[in-house]
């Protein structure tokens, strides 16, 4: 396994980046902040940006941990990948990261301003310092089983942690997430899109006769979140909470994995029961 160093400062952007620099340089897994990516999905470790304490965070950050060590590991003797990028604030933190699992030296260092302007990096260090604003690279949805109970929304804090500027002032940092297409540029969903997702969804499901009335509006409290209105006309006989419960999982999940946005409200209202043999 070749082992990838991708080196900078706190806040320079590396983690913005990750995505991008893993793919152009064929890196199937990325180790960022105590936890393994692979294929966009957080499939090992234990964050650090969960912990109460800058040491915590950092023990957490380099692998101090046997239990967190020893879940990457049996992921990656289970991927088996053929490079891995590790990325640190320095040379020497990555080498305590790759020390720590057993993995090897890195064999090549990439510095961020090996691929960042000083502008860029600049922009990264404001958004960081002033606005509080850390990127973890893995699609929204991906963050729901390892950061249970804090908002999952790509443009709203997910977690906040006190600490205090020279003044004596509290302040606060917190991290936000995106999703992987954020990284290339903007992209647009139309309706179409979002209501075809919709019906694909509705598919899965074999007790629904069909649906209708689909209503689609972003969200009005200033997130990338959408709320949902909708008919449906189910087969006699059928258990309707089960079905309800299905279409719901069904539809958010797959709204979120495709476009990265998340469903604020689902509201279904059944408008009809029909026999099955009418289908």
């Amino acid at each position: 396994m070749e082992v990838i160093a991708f080196v900078g400062p706190s806040g320079t952007g590396k983690s913005h980046r990750a995505l991008v620099v893993a793919h152009e340089n064929h890196a199937e897994c990325i180790i960022d902040d105590g936890i393994l990516i692979h294929n966009n999905r957080i499939v090992a470790g234990f964050s650090a940006k969960k912990e109460e304490s800058r040491l915590k965070a950092v023990r957490r950050a380099i692998f101090q941990d046997p239990k967190q060590v020893q879940s990457v590991r049996e992921q990656l003797d289970l991927i088996k990948p053929e490079r891995i990028l590790i990325l640190g604030t320095s040379e020497n933190m990555v080498g305590k990261i790759s020390k720590a699992l057993g993995i090897g030296a890195p064999s090549r260092y990439i510095h961020i301003e090996d691929i960042a302007s000083p502008k860029e990096i600049e922009k990264a260090q404001v958004s960081r310092l002033k606005e509080g604003k850390h990127i973890i690279p893995v699609p929204t949805m991906e963050l729901k089983p390892h950061f249970q109970g804090y908002l999952i929304d790509p443009i709203k804090s997910i977690w906040r942690r006190t600490r205090f500027s020279k003044s004596g002032a509290a302040e606060f940092e917190k991290s936000v997430v995106r999703p992987v297409f954020s990284y290339y540029g903007s992209l647009t969903f139309s309706d179409q899109v979002i209501e075809e997702i919709i019906k694909n969804s509705l598919k899965k499901i074999k007790d629904i006769s069909a649906c209708d009335d689909i209503s689609i509006k972003k969200s009005q409290k200033g997130n990338n979140a959408l709320t949902l209105n909708m008919g449906v006309v189910l087969y006699k006989g059928r258990p309707v909470k089960e079905i309800m419960n299905q279409m719901h999982k069904y539809i958010c999940n797959d709204i979120e994995y495709i476009t990265g946005m998340s469903v604020e409200r689902l509201a279904i209202v059944v408008d009809k029961l029909v026999s099955p043999s009418r289908h």
